[in-house]
């Protein structure tokens, strides 16, 4: 079997944190189809080749068709099978196109089948392609379902649902889809259900030695898919009152065009990271492109602005988590800077309540899909916000409720990664309207980097999993790039002279820095109290805008200095244990010109995806040494892959 890239994890069906599923074994045949925090949702394929039945996906049935290759590109996964005289090839296509938001939010996904016959003889094959209830609810125990079939003058229809609808009834980490219809929708074969079961069936029959070429829509409709501030808000695709009927006819008759699209942008982006970074970097951006974007639900608000609401996915389930946008912002900020502003609206909304009473930037809005107000360090009464419940609606507290616990909030952290996502999706293409309406907020969060950021205090960092840490050299110069940033957003708004102000605050800083941070051998250290050394992922931005608040020959001195350490499964993120964070790795080798280095940083991260013994999406926390997941898999994060190609691109 050859593979573009071996992944612990294979994306099938990739739309949003509940229509997710994947293929998680060795080939499709070993395991069932799930979710990405593993409970299985069924997707199940057999064909029967001259009256011998074979399976070609989830392990039930009678023995497994021969799998000959399997590739992933950024928007297709496609299997080619062959046994007794036929190959059959597979195609599972989402169509995530950051260039047309109306498609890249519209949860159907194309299944493409095409049969030949290898030995030149005719052969008699009927394929077939099922969805169970599986899909459609979350937990162990089955409610009653309901199914049905219908047709119009182009399509034949099934749908699949509960028959007690509670949308948006649960929020949590690994909370799965719980209302909603499972559709199927096909001009070809014959789709009917199985006797006894609750399931729908894709039948395909032919006879010859043509074979077929026939594709199924898989779409879900979730009616409603975020509880945003009390208002319930539907897909982004549907805002407009367009329903999932008239979204799979749509996406039927424009089959050809929206797949010859995909095959387009998947040329396009591995033509680019081949070009920068070469087959491993290839398939680096292969394994995370889906995986980050199905990490999110675009929605619009009730005044028709964008909102890109990410899940912080096997971590605690929070919705719109800043520091989670930030390291999944170069994938967009390289192809739909908007999408960056869509994830910061959120924030912007919570930071105005009379519930946040901070002058620093808040972690999140609430826990997927319920946007209720900020639930990490919040005071509620925990006891009833298991897995699986609704949280408090925080954003109805007043400003004499004391909401929060301070020691659990990351100011630092959150303040800087605003600024910089406002600034560099300006950068990107033009547009500071965003930052312009919440200038007072951005200037009151700057001014809490002056303050606190040279050389921070016992906080929390977006690396939260390793505690507090005083005096933290990373999250000292991640203000300092804040800091820069705002003068940045000040300059594009025409205010040079403040502008000016800023920036020379942050050379000042930077300075400072450089004295206090760097060994003599030119290395620098986890702490300002000249211990360790770590992963100073945040002075990216210092390559990417051009605005040399560090010499080169920090630079140079400071990769160099992580080469030693590097283990079989990649660089660890700092000298306190082996673990690493992928996306902060590559935010590092964006920092280099030296293709050596780049493909020093790169290859182990590959090799990890190669030969991981955990079976999950692409995870971005483990272990560089055995290379098991820590935890944090299925994560918008991955988005931070894109950061070398973000850099190239602004640079020009």
């Amino acid at each position: 079997m050859t593979n573009l890239s071996r992944l612990p994890a294979v994306p099938l069906i990739t739309h949003d944190p509940f229509f997710s599923i994947w293929s998680c074994g060795v080939v499709p045949t070993c395991d069932e189809t799930r979710h990405w925090c593993g409970p299985e949702k069924h997707l199940q394929g057999t064909v029967r080749i001259d009256g011998t039945l074979l399976r070609w996906l989830g392990r039930s049935g009678r023995r497994p068709m021969v799998l000959k290759s399997a590739s992933v590109t950024p928007l297709s996964t496609k299997w080619v099978f062959e046994d007794l005289g036929v190959r059959m090839t597979v195609t599972f296509t989402s169509p995530l196109l950051p260039d047309d938001l109306d498609i890249l939010s519209t949860p159907i996904s194309f299944v493409r089948f095409q049969t030949e016959s290898l030995d030149g003889k005719s052969h008699e094959v009927e394929l077939t392609f099922c969805g169970r209830d599986t899909l459609c609810y979350a937990g162990e125990c089955a409610p009653r379902m309901r199914q049905d079939f219908f047709s119009d003058d182009r399509l034949q229809y099934g749908f699949m649902g509960q028959m007690q609808q509670k949308p948006l009834s649960g929020s949590g980490d690994h909370h799965t889809q719980d209302w909603g219809h499972l559709f199927f929708a096909t001009d070809d074969g014959v789709l009917d259900d199985q006797p006894g079961h609750s399931c729908f069936m894709l039948r395909y029959t032919k006879t010859g030695e043509t074979g077929f070429d026939t594709t199924l829509l898989v779409g879900y409709d979730d009616t409603a898919s975020i509880n945003y501030f009390g208002k319930l808000l539907p897909a982004y695709y549907a805002r407009n009152g367009k329903t999932i009927i008239e979204a799979l006819r749509e996406f039927h008759s424009r089959e050809e065009e929206i797949l010859r699209r995909c095959a387009r942008f998947d040329r396009m982006l591995l033509s680019d990271a081949r070009r920068l970074g070469g087959s491993n970097y290839a398939k680096i951006v292969s394994a995370a492109y889906r995986q980050s974007v199905a990490a999110h639900k675009l929605v619009a608000d009730t005044n028709g602005d964008l909102l890109f609401i990410s899940k912080e996915n096997d971590s605690n389930g929070c919705a719109a988590t800043v520091d989670v946008s930030y390291p999944s912002c170069p994938l967009y900020l390289l192809y739909c800077p908007e999408l960056v502003r869509a994830m910061c609206r959120p924030i912007f909304y919570f930071a105005k309540l009379p519930v946040w009473r901070y002058d620093f930037a808040p972690h999140d809005v609430g826990r997927y899909p319920t946007l209720l107000g900020q639930v990490y360090g919040s005071k509620y009464r925990k006891k009833q916000h298991a897995e699986g419940a609704t949280v408090a609606p925080l954003y109805l507290y007043p400003d004499t409720v004391d909401a929060f616990d301070f020691k659990t909030q990351m100011p630092v952290e959150e303040s800087a990664d605003m600024l910089l996502m406002l600034a560099a999706a300006g950068r990107a293409d033009g547009d500071f309207a965003l930052a312009a309406e919440n200038l007072d907020l951005l200037r009151s969060w700057c001014g809490y980097l002056l303050r606190e950021g040279e050389d921070p205090g016992e906080q929390l960092c977006t690396d939260d999993f390793a505690g507090h840490l005083a005096r933290n050299t990373n999250l000292s110069a991640k203000a300092i790039m804040g800091v820069a940033a705002f003068s940045e957003i000040l300059g594009a708004l025409g205010e040079r002279k403040e502008a000016e102000t800023y920036m020379n605050k942050a050379r000042e800083m930077a300075a400072s820095w450089l004295r206090r941070a760097v060994a003599p051998d030119g290395h620098s250290y986890l702490t300002f109290d000249e211990v360790g050394w770590s992963q100073k992922y945040n002075l990216v931005w210092d390559k990417v805008f051009g605005w040399e608040l560090l010499p080169e020959e920090f630079y140079e001195k400071e990769l160099a200095s992580y080469l030693p350490h590097i283990n079989r499964y990649g660089l660890p993120l700092d000298s306190r244990a082996n673990y690493t964070k992928s996306d902060w790795t590559m935010w590092v080798a964006a920092m280099t010109d030296d293709r050596a280095v780049f493909d020093a940083l790169t290859k182990p991260m590959v090799r990890f995806l190669a030969e991981t013994p955990s079976r999950v999406p692409f995870a971005d926390y483990y272990d560089t040494v055995v290379g098991w997941s820590e935890r944090f898999v299925g994560r918008s994060v991955q988005g931070g892959v894109f950061m070398p190609l973000l850099r190239k691109k602004l640079q020009k």
